[in-house]
C-alpha cells in the first residue's frame, strides 16, 4: 500500500506529518511522493490564510483526480475550524483535527472496511494535554525538527490559531530530552525547537520548567553542536532570560521575533502585547549580547484601518532597525476573527503597493547583511545538494544564512564545514570550504 502526503503552513505541521508518516510506515505502507497514485492521500493542512484553505482544497482534487478510488485524509487546522465544510468535500473519506493526527491510520483503515466517511474533530479551547507525536525514524538527517509545544493563549486580533489548536500545552520535558538524546545518538548534529507559540512552554506542566531550562539541559547532551528556536515572541527576551541564554554556547544566534507591525496604533488593534519601542530595544538588546545576531521577522499589510501614515511609520521603522530577513504578509480577513468585522477594510490594490515597497526593502537589508560576511570564516551544516548542481552543496551557518560551495567530498552532507565566504547573491552567499570537521 501507498501513502502520499501533501504538507501546508509552519514546521509544526512538517513535524506531525514526519510523525505520521512513521506511523503508516510501521503499518507496511510505503510513503511515494504526491504527485504519484496512491492508496491513500493526506493533506496536512493550514488555515492561518484564506490562501491556505484554497491550497488544502486544490490538494484534495489532485489526489481525487490522481487515483479516484483512494482514501482521501484531511487533518490539521482547516478540518479543525471548518469541519463541516471539509467534510462536505467531495471525495473527502477521513477528516481529524489537530489534536487527534496520532489516530491517523486507524480512522484510514476504517475507512476502507467500511466505506463510509469517518469525521473525528474534538473540542480543543479547553484541551491541554500535549499529543505526543514522536518520531524515531528521521527521514532528513542534518536537522531535526522537534515539537515540544502546541496551542497559544493569545488571541490576536487577525489570528484563527487559538480556535484551531487550542489552549497553551506542553511536552513532557523528560520526555524531549530522551527523545533529544536518541537525535544525537543517531547523528544529528541541530535540533530546532519548535511550538506554536513556543515562549509558553512550561505554563501548563505542574513542575516549574521554562524553555531556557530545556535549552540549558541540551547543552550537556554529547553530539549536538546547535540548537536553535523557532519563531518566538518578542516579550520572551527579558534581561534575564538573556543574560541567561548568551552564556549556552549550542545556542544559535538567530532568533525570529514576529514583529507584525512598526506603528503602535495598528500594533494595539492586532491585540499584540508590545509597542515598536519595546520590540526596538529587544532587538538592540540581542544585538549587544550576541556576536553576529540575526533577527528576522513577519510583517503584515493592509491590517484593516492602517492608514498611510501608519504604513510610513512601519516602513521608516524597519528601515530603520534593519533586520536581517522579514517576510511580507498582505492581510487576509479570516472569519471568526475580530479583524474579519473590524471597518475600514484596506484595498487589494494598496495592499500590493504596500507589500511591494516592504519586499524591496527586505532585499537591500538582506543583501546588506549577507555582504557583511565576505571574505569571513563561517561555520556551515551542509544539508542537501544545491539545486541539480553535481558537486555543489547548501547549507546554513549559525545565524542562518544560507551559503553554497562547491566540494568533492560525497558525504559532506550532515557535516559541519568552515567555509570563506566569497560573494553575496539573492538570499544566499557562495563560499569557499577550508576544512570539515
Amino acid at each position: 500500500m501507498k501513502v502520499a502526503f501533501a504538507t501546508l503552513g509552519c514546521r509544526v505541521n512538517v513535524y506531525e506529518s514526519e510523525a505520521m508518516m512513521e506511523k503508516f510506515i510501521r503499518e507496511g505502507y510505503e510513503i511515494v511522493d504526491y504527485s504519484e497514485v496512491a492508496d491513500v492521500y493526506v493533506i496536512n493542512t493550514c488555515s492561518v490564510t484564506n490562501m491556505g484553505d484554497k491550497k488544502s482544497r486544490q490538494m484534495i482534487s489532485r489526489g481525487r483526480r490522481q487515483s479516484p478510488e483512494s482514501i482521501i485524509a484531511v487533518v490539521g487546522c482547516y478540518s479543525q475550524i471548518a469541519t463541516e465544510e471539509v467534510g462536505n468535500i467531495d471525495g473527502v473519506d477521513v477528516v481529524l483535527g489537530t489534536r487527534n493526527k496520532g489516530e491517523i491510520v486507524y480512522w484510514v483503515n476504517k475507512a476502507k472496511e467500511t466505506k463510509e466517511k469517518q469525521i473525528q474533530v474534538g473540542q480543543v479551547l479547553r484541551n491541554n494535554e500535549f499529543e505526543d507525536l514522536k518520531i524515531e525514524e528521521y527521514q532528513d538527517k542534518t536537522r531535526a525538527f522537534l515539537k515540544i509545544q502546541d496551542g497559544c493563549n493569545r488571541f490576536c486580533a487577525y489570528c484563527l490559531i487559538p480556535y484551531a489548536r487550542g489552549a497553551v500545552c506542553s511536552k513532557d520535558p523528560e520526555k524531549v530530552i530522551t527523545e533529544i538524546k536518541s537525535l544525537a545518538e543517531n547523528g544529528f548534529k541541530e535540533i530546532i525547537l519548535s511550538g506554536i507559540h513556543i515562549a509558553s512552554y512550561g505554563v501548563d506542566l505542574d513542575k516549574k520548567v521554562t524553555l531556557v531550562d530545556i535549552i540549558e539541559e541540551i547543552e550537556s547532551i554529547e553530539g549536538i553542536e546547535r540548537v536553535r528556536i523557532g519563531s518566538i515572541d518578542p516579550t520572551f527576551f527579558t534581561e534575564d532570560v538573556v543574560k541567561k541564554i548568551v552564556n549556552f554556547k549550542k545556542l544559535c544566534p538567530h532568533f525570529h521575533l514576529s514583529l507584525q507591525s512598526g506603528a503602535n496604533e495598528t500594533l494595539k488593534r492586532m491585540n499584540r502585547r508590545y509597542t515598536k519601542e519595546e520590540y526596538e530595544n529587544i532587538v538592540n538588546f540581542l544585538r549587544e549580547n550576541f556576536r553576529d545576531v540575526a533577527i528576522t521577522t513577519d510583517v503584515i499589510v493592509g491590517f484593516p484601518g492602517e492608514t498611510q501614515e501608519e504604513f510610513e511609520e512601519t516602513y521608516e521603522f524597519l528601515k530603520k532597525v534593519k533586520l536581517s530577513k522579514m517576510h511580507i504578509f498582505k492581510y487576509s480577513p479570516r472569519k471568526g476573527t475580530r479583524a474579519a468585522e473590524m471597518e475600514e477594510q484596506i484595498d487589494g490594490t494598496i495592499k500590493d503597493e504596500r507589500s511591494k515597497l516592504l519586499i524591496k526593502l527586505n532585499e537591500e537589508n538582506e543583501k546588506e547583511f549577507i555582504s557583511r560576511y565576505i571574505d569571513k570564516e563561517v561555520n556551515v551544516l551542509f544539508e542537501q545538494q544545491y539545486k541539480a548542481e553535481e558537486g555543489t552543496y547548501e547549507g546554513y551557518t549559525e545565524n542562518y544564512i544560507k551559503v553554497v560551495s562547491k566540494s568533492s567530498c560525497k558525504d559532506i552532507i550532515g557535516k559541519i564545514a568552515k567555509v570563506k565566504i566569497n560573494s553575496a547573491g539573492n538570499e544566499l552567499a557562495y563560499g569557499e570550504i577550508i576544512s570539515i570537521d
